[in-house]
């Protein structure tokens, strides 16, 4: 089972699932501004964190497969998904797969898009560049996923980041970008998933080509995206503004006779 914890005294449930190189302890500065409206339950992913490794290639399949382990051993069932980039990504395998137990499924600073060739090429060549040197290759990628044009008062939290991924089983690592390069575009499930879907996407992120995300979702009333004035990270970038886009969404919800 993977590993989670659980903090939060409000009656809704929201799964929260990390990116690539990440843990379940990102959303701390997001906690305290959600845990009153929500119960978090705040899982590692599979070779992440404290959570064990499964395989060599870890789709977002047997991640989705893994949280639902986890969650059916919690007895929890009707929830609110969110997962950033990576986690985003097992999100929309789970709610392929189990549309029933999801009340809302947020992207955050993730893609409903397959990667195209020149994005399946770089993980590619990062494969070898992870087993020969992975201290090297987090940190001189973790800082290129935050605004640049904030990097000086974000110093910190670039470091925290660096922190986390250092942390990250090299063999895990490796295991989620092979699953990355096999996952699949999610297009159909955004037309046929019944509750609501939250994008937020950031401007100046280079891990995700927010606009042509934007461009591409469906024009339905369930749908709602924000982009803000950030980079991939918006849990530390923009925490009190993520947070507030979370709490006013995800707790209004729509008629079931508007969302389609």
């Amino acid at each position: 089972m993977l590993h989670f914890e659980i903090a939060g005294s409000g009656k809704e449930k929201l799964v929260m699932l990390h990116g690539f190189m990440e843990n379940s302890t990102i959303w701390n500065e997001m906690e305290p501004r959600l845990s009153e409206k929500f119960s978090l339950i705040k899982i590692d992913l599979p070779g992440h964190g404290k959570s064990p490794i499964y395989a060599k290639v870890h789709t977002m399949e047997l991640m989705a497969e893994k949280v639902k382990e986890t969650l059916d051993s919690l007895s929890i069932s009707n929830f609110h998904l969110l997962g950033h980039s990576m986690g985003g990504y097992a999100g929309l395998a789970f709610a392929e797969k189990n549309p029933e137990m999801v009340k809302s499924l947020t992207l955050f600073f993730s893609s409903f898009l397959a990667d195209d060739d020149e994005k399946k090429e770089q993980r590619r060549k990062s494969l070898r560049v992870i087993a020969e040197s992975y201290p090297s290759y987090a940190r001189a990628g973790i800082p290129n996923l935050f605004s640049q044009n904030e990097k000086d008062i974000l110093e910190g939290k670039i470091e925290t980041a660096k922190e986390i991924a250092l942390t990250t089983p090299v063999e895990g690592v490796l295991a989620a970008v092979k699953g990355m390069i096999e996952r699949t575009d999610k297009s159909k499930l955004l037309q046929s998933f019944p509750g609501k879907i939250v994008v937020i996407a950031g401007k100046h992120d280079g891990a995700v080509k927010s606009e042509s995300i934007l461009r591409q979702l469906p024009d339905k009333t369930n749908i709602k995206s924000y982009l803000l004035d950030c980079g991939h990270n918006g849990h530390w970038e923009k925490p009190s503004i993520c947070a507030e886009i979370i709490n006013t969404e995800l707790l209004h919800n729509l008629p079931k006779n508007l969302l389609f």
